[in-house]
Parts: C-alpha cells; structure tokens; sequence
C-alpha cells in the first residue's frame, strides 16, 4: 500500500510562517547542507575563540517581533546581544546576522520575500549563497534599507584566463563578515564540495 504524501505545510514539522500562513521548509540537500555546515563551523570557531556569540543552524526557530517565524540557513546572534536567545525554543528577536544558501525550491523567497522581511526586522548583514554561482551576495543594513556591499565570486583558473591583469587584480578570494570585526571566510573553503 502506497503512503499518500501531503503537501500542506500544516502536515511539516518544520515549516515558517510569513504574513501569517504557513510553508514547508524543505531539508537541504548535500550541497546545501555542506555549504552551511562549513560556513558554520567556520564562524562558530571565531565565535568562540573570541567569545563572541552563538552561530545556529537551520532547525532554530527564528520568532521575529512582528509573529515572523523563519528558519535561516544560519543564525548568528552576537553575545551583547545573546538575551534573544531561549534555549528551549530558538530567538525570540532578530539575529545580528542571517545567512540563506539557494536552493532550486527557495530560490525566489530567499532573493525576494526573506530579504525584504530580514531588512524590515533590522537584521544588520544578510548573507545570499549560491552554490550554483559560486557567489556570496552581502547585504549591509544602513538607514534601515539594504545595499548590496558586494558580490563575491568564486572564480575558475578558465574564467580567470579571459580577464585581464587589471580585472584578475579586483578579484577578491574572501567575504569579510562585517557583524565580527576580523573574519574573513575564503571563498574556496565555502564552496570547496558541491556543484562545479
């Protein structure tokens, strides 16, 4: 006998809620998971080298003021900042930083809904990675609106060989994490697995 599937978020046990309504939030695949896993070993290091925060994965509910609940790829709650953290049931206020990694899925809401919501709620650096690209979007918050500070691409020896001395000179080969003064993630560690 056949198990009948639901697509009705209601059936998920992890799923957000945005304006109210609920939506699945789809397990990542390996590419996706390995792309969080070694952006959050990297920073939950310097976290706690420095005693400096908390990093927190993809299960953490996010509970937003305004009844926002999402799950980021990544949470990052600094420690002046660490009363918004229940350890029994997630944050209950905005993270410092959030970071999302594309998937096919969650592409559009991520590029679109999320960072609008994440700007809205003041959330300081929001982190867009597409594995697919290779590329690390960093918005800053300024005057409570986003800008794009960069995109930071991954670039192959065959890209690099049709750009000129001048344009190999510009590449930049790490993301500066501006919330913690000091790191700086390589690009080729972030997306060392996954597609090519």
């Amino acid at each position: 006998m056949a198990t009948e599937i639901l697509n009705d978020a209601k059936f998920y046990q992890f799923h957000e809620i945005i304006g109210g309504k609920k939506f699945m939030a789809p397990a990542p695949n390996p590419t996706h998971g390995g792309v969080i896993m070694r952006l959050g070993m990297i920073i939950g290091s310097y976290l706690d080298a420095n005693d400096g925060g908390y990093v927190l994965g993809d299960n953490t509910d996010v509970h937003f003021p305004d009844g926002t609940l999402l799950k980021p790829d990544l949470s990052i709650v600094t420690e002046k900042n660490s009363a918004i953290i229940d350890w029994s049931r997630g944050i209950n206020g905005v993270p410092d930083m959030v970071v999302e990694v594309l998937s096919k899925s969650t592409k559009k809401k991520d590029v679109t809904i999320k960072k609008d919501l994440y700007e809205a709620q003041g959330v300081r650096e929001y982190w867009i990675v597409d594995p697919w690209a290779r590329s690390v979007a960093v918005y800053l918050l300024r005057d409570g609106k986003y800008f794009l500070d960069e995109d930071y691409i991954l670039f192959d020896e065959e890209d690099l060989n049709y750009m000129t001395e001048e344009e190999k000179s510009e590449v930049k080969h790490e993301v500066p994490v501006a919330t913690l003064d000091g790191l700086k993630i390589p690009l080729k560690y972030i997306f060392k697995w996954g597609y090519k």
